[in-house]
């Protein structure tokens, strides 16, 4: 009778003591011949383990496998909003180049929760990652340090940490939002509005109404902007602060086209799409538009939005790239990759 009909096997998945019970050999030994030691092994050894394996049809768990040799090929993926079109994009992007060297993503979702981020690193770590991408919050006082990683690599996404000297990538903010002001002006209109969420905190916010600020200067006298932080929904006047925002933006509107807002993401732009339809407005007609991150929908709402698409895929992929290199021993300074954004023009801010 042969191992494979002799052995019984056991009613849950089988265990390396459960080979090693049929084999008639140490756990140790069963390790030696899943490693690919078998020289260390004679061959009616050998020979008895692999029957073993095969009767019980063991499958090792790669975990297991990964943290023997000191590594679990598991990588934290960190987002601060799984429902911003955004981070979907970017996780799909550091998933292909994941895949690609061998490695897992794990993906903990903060929900705009800033007080979260040492918990979700915390709990990654726990998991024995090899390294962590974030694209959290950064902001407030559990904010993640180097101190927070568990001596472990990381790599910011979108958004910087100050105490925190690691690879960046992200949007070239200053270069997009060049883009997208230049062209509304170009298209005759002279009164901007950009609308951002609150940007406390956050270094991709910041530096986009810094750059905004720019553009405006470098157009004036004949063009004047303004910024509006708009509060998340769930706060009771959001709506009536932003239509008012907005009917302050036309009032102001004196000659070409007039009015035109820029929206600081695909959140934003949802609102101001409301707030649009509240008021009876069109796109394109009452007031110009141009928003960061291009959408399924954006092509759908009105004459279509004119977007700045980020390079999502693109960021993700760089961001694990860049980790994994971290991983492979690449030891330089910090890099920062600022990846270029693409106008795509709609009818929302055509001209003439």
């Amino acid at each position: 009778m042969s191992t494979r009909d002799s052995v019984q096997r056991p009613a849950g998945r089988a265990t390396i003591a459960d080979v090693a019970r049929a084999a008639g050999v140490s756990k140790a030994t069963v390790s030696r011949f899943l490693n690919h030691r078998e020289r260390l092994l004679s061959p009616d050894i050998a020979a008895k383990v692999e029957a073993a394996v095969a009767a019980l049809a063991y499958a090792p768990s790669p975990m297991a496998q990964a943290l023997s040799r000191g590594r679990s090929r598991l990588i934290g993926l960190v987002v601060a909003d799984v429902s911003n079109p955004f981070s979907v994009a970017v996780l799909r992007g550091a998933e292909k180049a994941c895949q690609e060297a061998g490695y897992l993503l794990m993906l903990f979702n903060l929900g705009n929760d800033g007080s979260r981020e040492r918990e979700a690193i915390d709990a990654l770590a726990r998991y024995q990652v090899d390294g962590f991408i974030l694209n959290t919050l950064g902001r407030g006082a559990s904010a993640v340090d180097a101190s927070a990683l568990h001596g472990k690599p990381a790599v910011l996404v979108d958004r910087r940490h100050p105490a925190m000297r690691a690879d960046f990538v992200s949007l070239d903010n200053a270069g997009a939002m060049q883009a997208a002001c230049t062209h509304l002006v170009e298209g005759g209109y002279r009164e901007l509005l950009y609308i951002s969420e609150p940007s406390k905190g956050v270094s991709s916010r910041r530096e986009r109404i810094a750059a905004f600020g720019d553009c405006v200067q470098a157009h004036a006298p004949g063009v004047a902007g303004e910024v509006f932080e708009s509060q998340d929904e769930d706060h009771k006047d959001a709506e009536v602060e932003l239509d008012a925002a907005l009917l302050a933006l036309k009032r102001s509107a004196k000659r070409g086209k007039g009015a035109a807002v820029l929206a600081g993401n695909a959140v934003v732009t949802l609102r101001v799409a409301a707030a649009v339809a509240r008021l009876g407005w069109q796109f394109g007609q009452d007031i110009g538009f141009v928003g960061f991150d291009d959408t399924e929908w954006a092509a759908l709402i009105g004459p279509g939005l004119t977007t700045i698409a980020q390079p999502t895929d693109a960021i993700g992929h760089a961001a694990a790239s860049c980790l994994i290199e971290r991983l492979q021993g690449f030891v330089e300074a910090p890099r920062q990759l600022l990846l270029p954004g693409q106008l795509l023009v709609r009818g929302s801010s055509r001209a003439g």
